[in-house]
């Protein structure tokens, strides 16, 4: 049903996955000349222009996935996307200055100088160039479906990778597939990304928590196959969440070790995990050391203070 298509992207990650079925484009990539050309190519392969597109349907709101939307919107594409994802795409410089503004005093709440959380948290500027924001002409939640090609896909909504994730499943020759974006990848474990308080005073969302959580429940959603956001599709979903799931139960228990040795900051933590991190690993390095304590404290086998302004976690 679907065609893969390999964008180009200036990330550390490689390569982002579109998919394109009649005129229908999911995720088509980041706003960047050479992700556009290599989408037109596809088209054009396909004897179609950017104003034949009727509609963009986006997985979540990273600017790998969504950056080329408001091309393809100003040819006259509708957007469909979360409710979450489009209040981020609508203005993706206003979210990112909230997550700066929010992480700065997070993370030297987690044991990181001012300086270096303030550096870490500029870092994502470099991503606003192939982020252009755009309007979502119409919102979709779990249990909602869309007609793509003729087919019928249903709309769920899953937790973990970004704020406002979607997966779409379809059946197809008597197999059950879906496109679920980051959320499962083949040869990547994807990353748990912290996320901040949907409204600014609020809780901070415990993503690591919600993530397993999600992944267990689509387990068992009887799926034969997962195209991904990046690289190659999965063929035995269930077999890799198990994997996943693991990984996430062996790197909760070194936490565990780590916390047992005495009490430990986040930054502790993450330096316990990873030594000495480039800037431009600390995020992905606190988002995980953080998403393991948030495990263990709702399994209350670690307990959270603060001392001196900062997070302390103890065994309980």
């Amino acid at each position: 049903m679907f065609t893969r298509v390999s964008i180009p992207t200036p990330f550390q990650v490689g390569a982002v996955n579109a998919y394109v079925a009649g005129r229908t484009v999911v995720d088509p990539g980041p706003d960047s000349e050479e992700a556009w050309s290599r989408l037109l190519e596809t088209l054009e392969a396909r004897e179609l222009a950017p104003g034949d597109i009727s509609q963009v349907v986006v997985t979540h709101p990273h600017p790998d996935h969504f950056g080329l939307a408001a091309r393809l919107r100003s040819e006259g594409a509708r957007v469909l996307a979360s409710p979450e994802a489009a209040a981020i795409m609508e203005d993706f410089a206003a979210r990112l200055k909230y997550e700066q503004s929010y992480f700065a005093d997070f993370f030297e709440r987690c044991g990181i100088s001012r300086e270096t959380a303030e550096a870490v948290t500029q870092l994502p500027e470099a991503f606003l160039p192939y982020a252009q924001s755009v309007a979502t002409d119409r919102t979709v939640a779990g249990g909602d479906t869309l007609t793509v090609d003729d087919e019928r896909l249903i709309v769920d909504e899953v937790t973990g990778h970004a704020a406002g994730e979607l997966i779409f499943s379809y059946d197809r020759e008597g197999r059950r597939e879906a496109i679920v974006g980051d959320n499962v990848l083949g040869d990547i474990t994807p990353n748990p990304f912290l996320q901040p308080p949907e409204d600014a005073g609020g809780r901070r969302p415990r993503v690591l928590p919600g993530f397993n959580d999600s992944l267990r429940w689509l387990r068992e959603q009887g799926h034969d196959r997962f195209l991904t956001g990046h690289r190659e599709p999965v063929e035995s979903p269930r077999e890799r969440i198990d994997d996943i799931l693991e990984e996430h139960d062996q790197r909760s228990e070194e936490v565990a070790d780590i916390v047992s040795e005495g009490p430990k900051t986040p930054a502790d933590v993450m330096t316990a995990l990873f030594g000495d991190l480039p800037a431009t690993e600390y995020f992905a390095g606190m988002s995980e050391a953080v998403g393991h304590l948030d495990v263990l404290e709702a399994q209350d086998r670690v307990k959270k203070r603060e001392s001196g302004g900062v997070f302390v976690y103890d065994l309980q």
